[in-house]
């Protein structure tokens, strides 16, 4: 097994039986690149997991729109392709929210993303502008259950559940990511967030070798916040029978693919 970084571009993907991605921490910062390195592995004699295809519909959040379109519930959301103040202002009525959540539909990290009120939409118009003013991007309502429940995470290996986590942001903040002080719990999912997860994951166009499920409760009812397949962290370290769960739904896609 060898760990290679996406970004060197003399690496002989033949060599390999399979590329896992993983720990791609910096990909929604050159997508283009990334992609077009994922391409010459999905040429090569490597099997690519997750396969390029399922990438591919991931790497941009307007996939939510697909689950939508199958039924799964996700968090209400707003698409917009260029920033336009009047819109924006707009959406909090629209959304029936007083403070909004703004990020790039290609991101990861909560990277260039924003709690808003209508005063700080005014005071940061400029900046906002700058930012969004040729990327596409959505809109949602802030959601208290993300400071006063937390974001559940389900992580699902060759469709079959292997366990959760529940992030929660620091005091003051509203990201989960632990880059941002957002603390990390192991949970026991239960049978109605598990029914969801799996929705989802049947919503995808092709079955997935890794899945993270974020779920978040809005207006008492859980709802899908992202579906994760380009996964820098598993989470291993909080589920001690994770990794060796891993391995197995590995080694049963090659065994599935062998014959």
């Amino acid at each position: 097994m060898s760990t290679v970084s996406w970004r060197n571009k003399s690496v002989d993907w033949n060599v390999f039986d399979y590329v896992v991605v993983r720990s791609t921490w910096d990909y929604q910062q050159h997508a283009d690149a990334f992609l077009q390195c994922l391409k010459e592995i999905d040429q090569s004699s490597a099997s690519l997991l997750n396969p390029l295809t399922l990438i591919m519909w991931n790497i941009e959040k307007h996939y939510l729109r697909d689950l939508e379109s199958s039924l799964v519930p996700i968090v209400r959301t707003q698409w917009y392709n260029a920033f336009n103040l009047d819109e924006l202002n707009s959406a909090f009525d629209e959304l029936n929210s007083d403070t909004l959540v703004l990020k790039p539909v290609l991101s990861a990290n909560a990277d260039d993303t924003f709690k808003l009120t209508r005063e700080s939409l005014a005071a940061q118009s400029a900046e906002l502008s700058h930012v969004f003013q040729s990327r596409d991007f959505m809109v949602q309502p802030f959601l208290e259950s993300v400071i006063n429940e937390g974001e559940y995470s389900l992580f699902y290996f060759g469709g079959t559940y292997s366990h959760a986590i529940k992030k929660v942001p620091k005091k003051g903040d509203f990201r989960v990511q632990e880059e941002h002080g957002g603390s990390l719990h192991a949970v026991d999912a239960d049978n109605e967030q598990m029914s969801l997860a799996q929705r989802a994951l049947k919503a995808m166009p092709e079955n997935a070798l890794y899945a993270r499920v974020d779920l978040v409760r809005e207006q008492d009812k859980w709802v899908i916040m992202e579906l994760e397949l380009i996964e820098p962290s598993l989470y291993f370290n909080l589920d001690d029978a994770s990794p060796a769960r891993f391995v197995d739904a590995m080694l049963l896609h090659h065994a599935s693919s062998v014959q």
